[in-house]
């Protein structure tokens, strides 16, 4: 196939001509173009970067070159990886040249991680920093809930993963389940996911919160399940409140999620199986105990009442309690009426005798009475022939040293005495 150049070229061997830029431009572009429709190129992403407009720009080196590339934003969505600096891939493509910079670019229409070893190497080196941050520790696991009310189901809601939960659940233990759906491969799988986490943790308080969460994915290969491995995911899971069951491919498969989950379940139904025990086994784990129960209350009971027989025959008949306390208080009664007819009758002898002494002392007060009238009258007539009496009719009372004189010549001159008038006492001296 001859290009416009080579056709230029042959039809004018000499003079060399006179190209324009763009002439140049466009005869290398359809070249390469033309060689170069359909390219597979293997190499490292270096300096991607994601435009305003949606397109990603990177470069595709090796050890010794560096290819331009080019990812459109229609395009970009459909890959399997999110493309970062560092990875390894294999780009599926065409070449083309962009004359305005006069370099040669590859346009990427599909982009996959180039081979199993780079995917684990990034892989262990993604876990290595996640373990480092603690993320992994067993002590951060929540326990699961022995009967959730609620299950939240992150999965695809086409396929058999969902149908086979669902199953499962409905043969174990019939739980009230809601699904969040979520793309499960490709690039926006890894932020649906983490969305899903969050969305559950933050629901509105009149929609009921799960009591535990199944992230669950079919099998498949390690790029069909890489979106599990993305630290966006690995982060909202070890942030969710609500315990987390991973349930992302087949026995053998392992993703990140795996680690940072408070469980892991080998398959989808496995996880069901986790989620909620079996209601038939309850029931007769319950019947059994329920027959053990009541088998073991009868003997405690019997034992009980072996018991209380024994103690009955040493005690007292309660009747006959009875009957002794009625005895005993008829016999009180009988006392107290007797005591209380003998205090009455003790009163009233008490009271007569009062009553006979009191007339006594009337009868004595009469009597006194009349002596006393008698006193009074024998004492105004002594009073009336007191000496006090004579010495108001004019007389005096002389005394000498206190005895009393009665007659002149009993005295002699110079001798001191004392005359007592009716009114007062006056000294006095004998002179002849």
């Amino acid at each position: 196939m001859h290009t416009v150049l080579e056709e230029t070229i042959a039809d004018h061997p000499a003079p060399t001509p006179v190209y324009s830029v763009t002439q140049i431009s466009t005869a290398l572009k359809q070249t390469i173009e033309a060689h170069f429709r359909l390219v597979r190129v293997r190499g490292e992403i270096s300096g991607a970067k994601l435009h305003t407009s949606g397109h990603l720009y990177f470069s595709l080196k090796d050890s010794e070159s560096v290819l331009d590339g080019i990812c459109w934003r229609g395009t970009l969505g459909k890959f399997p990886l999110k493309p970062t600096d560092g990875m390894e891939v294999i780009c599926h493509g065409r070449l083309t040249t962009y004359g305005a910079r006069s370099k040669y670019q590859i346009i990427v229409d599909y982009m996959e991680h180039a081979g199993v070893g780079a995917l684990l190497k990034l892989l262990q080196e993604r876990k290595t920093k996640l373990a480092a941050e603690g993320l992994f520790d067993v002590d951060r696991k929540k326990p699961l809930p022995f009967l959730p009310t609620t299950i939240g189901i992150i999965t695809s809601p086409t396929g058999a993963v969902i149908q086979d939960i669902l199953h499962r659940l409905q043969d174990r233990f019939p739980r009230h389940v809601l699904l969040w759906p979520v793309s499960v491969q490709g690039e926006t799988a890894a932020r649906e996911v983490a969305q899903a986490i969050k969305g559950f943790n933050d629901l509105p308080s009149h929609i009921p919160t799960p009591d535990v969460l199944i992230v669950a994915r079919g099998g498949g290969s390690l790029e069909d399940l890489w979106a599990f491995n993305e630290e966006e995911v690995v982060r909202a899971v070890a942030a969710s409140h609500i315990p987390i069951i991973s349930a992302v491919g087949h026995e053998t498969d392992t993703t990140l999620i795996d680690y940072v989950a408070d469980r892991r379940a080998p398959t989808p139904t496995a996880a069901a199986e986790m989620a909620v025990p079996v209601r038939l086994e309850i029931l007769e784990a319950l019947n059994s105990k329920t027959h053990r129960l009541t088998m073991n209350m009868g003997k405690v009971v019997q034992a009980l009442q072996w018991k209380l027989n024994s103690f009955s025959r040493g005690l007292i008949s309660p009747k006959s309690i009875l009957e002794n306390k009625l005895q005993n208080l008829d016999d009180r009664l009988e006392r107290l009426k007797i005591a209380m007819e003998s205090l009455v009758h003790n009163k009233q002898q008490k009271f007569l005798f009062l009553e006979h002494r009191l007339q006594q002392i009337s009868s004595a007060a009469m009597l006194v009475g009349k002596h006393r009238m008698r006193f009074e009258w024998a004492a105004d007539l002594l009073e009336s022939y007191s000496y006090t009496h004579t010495l108001q009719r004019g007389f005096a009372l002389v005394k000498q040293d206190g005895h009393l004189v009665t007659s002149a010549k009993k005295l002699t001159p110079t001798q001191k005495m004392t005359i007592q008038f009716h009114d007062g006492v006056v000294a006095a001296r004998v002179e002849e």
